[in-house]
């Protein structure tokens, strides 16, 4: 039988099952496997795919709801993937439109690499930001940070999906509820028993990823990535909204390095809600 061509292969629902496929993909395009990754955002998520006739996928993406479930605030698109094999031939595209469409008047937005922008801004979202990876082994300070952490406990939950929420603009309840069993370290900050921010770090590879990170103001940022830090011999990464200059300066000059640049775009909304000044790292930046 002939092979059906790439237009005439359906795009299907992805499941925690096809976690396997999702990391061959991924190190198809010379990513890492981020399984880990993976399985929380096809879980938190819903993942959307294209199965290619000789094994595997052609192409995939993850998309994560915010807000009420039947009707969403806000749609964070990531992972966008398409198998080398099937590289330029319209693929990519066909998946983002399949996805776009399905969302309907729900406004999106996304983490876009240089290379993939063009595409983006083809479909019809606009930059309206910019996110810079850093990445490197903290050095802690001798004098210690000047805030107070503690590691969260499961009476903080509650507390931290209000906070979140003020925050990120719109009820992010089921990504927050699972930071315990996906981050290695979750910390929270707090004055007078309120609490002031949170942060968490989770493995990717050789990397403790910081993220999410929200925080009342720079020096509590500050505070809960040194207290992170100080747990792990792996190299941080982290993705830090570019307007936050003093918390980028600060980790610069504690041993962290800029790697690369993403653009923030939005689709349907001109900025993303939510109150930018304490809203420092995502939690990934395939979740917005």
């Amino acid at each position: 039988m002939p092979t059906p061509s790439l237009a005439a292969l359906p795009i299907r629902r992805l499941t925690p099952r096809d976690l396997t496929a999702c990391a061959d993909l991924s190190e198809d395009r010379g990513w890492p496997r981020e399984e880990h990754k993976w399985q929380f955002l096809l879980t938190a998520g819903k993942g959307y795919g294209i199965d290619d006739p000789a094994g595997g996928l052609v192409s995939a993406c993850v998309v994560t709801d915010y807000g009420p479930r039947d009707r969403p605030d806000l749609g964070a698109i990531g992972m966008v993937l398409v198998a080398e094999r099937h590289a330029r031939q319209g693929v990519g595209r066909r998946l983002m439109r399949h996805v776009v469409s399905l969302m309907g008047t729900t406004p999106l937005t996304l983490h876009a690499t240089p290379n993939g922008q063009g595409l983006y801004e083809e479909i019809g979202f606009k930059a309206t930001g910019r996110a810079e990876m850093l990445r490197g082994h903290f050095r802690a300070d001798t004098a210690g940070p000047s805030v107070a952490t503690r590691a969260a406990t499961a009476e903080d939950l509650s507390a931290m999906v209000r906070l979140d929420e003020e925050v990120f603009g719109t009820d992010r309840t089921h990504i927050i509820t699972r930071l315990p069993a996906f981050t290695d370290r979750l910390r929270v900050a707090e004055e007078n028993g309120r609490l002031i921010g949170y942060a968490g770090a989770w493995p990717n590879m050789d990397t403790q990823v910081v993220g999410p990170l929200v925080a009342r103001d720079t020096e509590t940022a500050k505070a809960l990535i040194a207290s992170l830090a100080t747990h792990t011999d792996r190299p941080l990464r982290t993705d830090i909204d570019v307007r936050h200059e003093e918390l980028l300066s600060w980790a610069k000059e504690h041993g962290l390095a800029s790697v690369a640049f993403n653009s923030v775009m939005t689709y349907g909304i001109s900025e993303l809600p939510g109150d930018w000044t304490r809203r420092f790292a995502p939690v990934t930046v395939a979740a917005g």
